[in-house]
């Protein structure tokens, strides 16, 4: 091989092994998060079974399920009104606030 096809294929593995961040403020996505604390609770741990936990989710999985939200992509009308007026980054902030919280994904 040469060193041209060596250096893109490992560019290429470096990039698929990359973990995907939305690249959020966990800290302006606790202050934005109020209006989730009804459904969610204030953590992101819901203490309804009819309500998804949001805590310890991966950060791009929550900010692509908010934008798919927004878009109308993912349809349900408590959170296609719950995002209606989020910006892209309110919902980047929102998702790293979320998957910082201890939940699912992460150990106690």
């Amino acid at each position: 091989m040469n060193n041209t096809k060596s250096l893109m294929m490992l560019v290429m593995a470096a990039v698929i092994t990359l973990p995907a961040y939305a690249g959020g403020n966990a800290e302006a996505g606790k202050a934005k998060s109020a209006p989730c604390a009804a459904c969610h609770g204030a953590d992101g741990n819901s203490p309804t079974p009819s309500f998804p936990k949001l805590s310890g989710q991966h950060e791009d999985y929550l900010y692509h399920s908010l934008k798919d939200y927004k878009s109308g992509k993912r349809k349900n009308p408590i959170m296609s009104g719950q995002v209606a007026n989020l910006s892209t980054q309110d919902m980047k902030d929102l998702a790293a606030f979320f998957a910082k919280q201890k939940g699912l994904s992460q150990k106690y």
